[in-house]
């Protein structure tokens, strides 16, 4: 059978239990998923030459790693042809271009040191958002925006007001909000003497930087908190519980991670709490394994959870949406392609899902018939739909699409 063919037999199927799969289709297409730049050069950057820290760390030596913008670039547009829908792209301010033999720390940046992401951006119809880069620099080998050195915090308060500017840059530019995300790699590996003191200074940095003018219907701020990392295994600054007081407390967004917690807790049963109480939500996606590992993003029941909370509770337009994981053990093209189709994947899994009838089912105590459609739904015709909206994309239906990527890494990747 055709992908057309086997498309129509599944919507038949579908409208039986009352669900629109071209609605679905509609409705997958409008959803922007922000792609992280860092995945395609394992969180490098191009404004230092040293050693990838601040709790973070990219392994793998698979070849081909990008080495400058211009490479990045490319295999960004390369990853682009395979994934359906139009995205937008997440940029960390240590991918900052400097061109002319110019350069500026992080403090002094500016939105003409990011025009080239603009020009690109602005050519292929992505949006831009954009995060402070706290890591990877002499003055964050201690604590950043907690340091009791005043000196230390206000470079870093500095960099802040400056992401802020150039992400209201990236919004008037490109006609979309860009959100600004804060995620500190403040911590200590033992247990400390004081918790108090470097939240303290922590909030204080935040009021600061945070009290500058900006456009907040262009800008939105969020913050991210940790529980733990490598080389601050046993107090983090940036704790879940500051993250979400100071995010309610300023009017920012909470960003919550779902690798940023214990094992144990699932940032699927969280979504709706949070969006009770904030009237925006932004929200990084990754596969932890054990920890905060950032593996590539799987077609996974966490996977698939996230998304239906956001699809049961009309949160799509309430949220912003990111990837955020970096695996250099594998083709990183490939890495971004799987990673974001699956997220898509399971979007679409959620807006396939006869979400209402399974309300009244949960209400009235049903929940015998409840598990049962439940688990029915899952061997649905799901993937017959998925490929219809891949065709009508112009993009690779299945797997196929590995074989070009593999034939970018003989052309371009392996020559670097």
């Amino acid at each position: 059978m055709s992908t057309k063919e086997r498309y129509e037999s599944a919507r038949e199927m579908y409208k039986k239990i009352g669900v629109d799969t071209g609605a679905a289709i509609g409705k997958l297409n409008d959803i922007a998923i922000s792609m992280h730049c860092w995945q395609g050069d394992d969180v490098r950057g191009f404004d230092h030459d040293g050693p990838l820290t601040g709790g973070i760390q990219s392994t793998g030596d698979y070849p081909g790693r990008a080495r400058t913008p211009d490479e990045l670039m490319g295999d960004i547009d390369e990853a682009f042809k395979y994934i359906p829908g139009r995205h937008k792209l997440n940029l960390h301010a240590s991918y900052a271009v400097f061109e002319d033999g110019e350069f500026a720390d992080r403090d002094r940046l500016e939105p003409k040191h990011f025009r080239r992401w603009v020009e690109f951006a602005k050519a292929r119809g992505l949006g831009l958002d954009f995060n402070p880069t706290y890591f990877s620099h002499e003055k964050s080998a201690g604590l950043t925006l907690a340091n009791p050195d005043e000196e230390i915090r206000r470079f870093w308060i500095d960099h802040t007001k400056a992401c802020i500017r150039i992400a209201e840059y990236f919004a008037t530019e490109l006609g979309q909000p860009s959100l600004v995300n804060i995620w500190i790699p403040d911590g200590l590996k033992d247990v400390p003497a004081d918790r108090y003191a470097p939240r303290a200074r922590f909030k204080a940095s935040l009021d600061e930087a945070l009290a500058m003018d900006y456009d907040k219907s262009k800008v939105y701020v969020s913050l991210e908190s940790k529980v733990f990392g490598i080389g601050l295994e046993s107090y983090t600054v940036g704790s879940a519980e500051f993250g979400m007081l100071y995010a309610k407390g300023a009017g920012i967004l909470p960003l919550i991670d779902n690798g940023h917690y214990h094992p144990t807790e699932l940032v699927s049963d969280k979504i709706s709490s949070m969006l009770l109480f904030n009237e925006k939500l932004a929200l990084h996606v990754t596969r932890p394994v054990r920890w905060d590992s950032d593996h590539v993003v799987r077609f996974d029941d966490e996977t698939r959870e996230i998304a239906k909370e956001l699809v049961v509770h009309d949160a799509i337009d309430r949220t912003f949406i990111g990837l955020d994981y970096f695996d250099g053990s594998i083709n990183r093209i490939a890495a971004w392609v799987v990673g974001m189709r699956n997220l898509q994947k399971a979007f679409l899994f959620a807006l396939l899902t006869p979400n209402k009838r399974l309300d009244v089912l949960q209400d009235t105590e049903q929940f015998t018939e409840l598990l049962v459609t439940q688990e029915e739904l899952k061997t649905y015709p799901f993937g017959d739909v998925w490929r219809q909206y891949c065709a009508q994309s112009g993009v690779p239906e299945g797997e196929d699409w590995l074989t070009a990527v593999k034939q970018y890494e003989k052309e371009v990747l392996l020559k670097r």
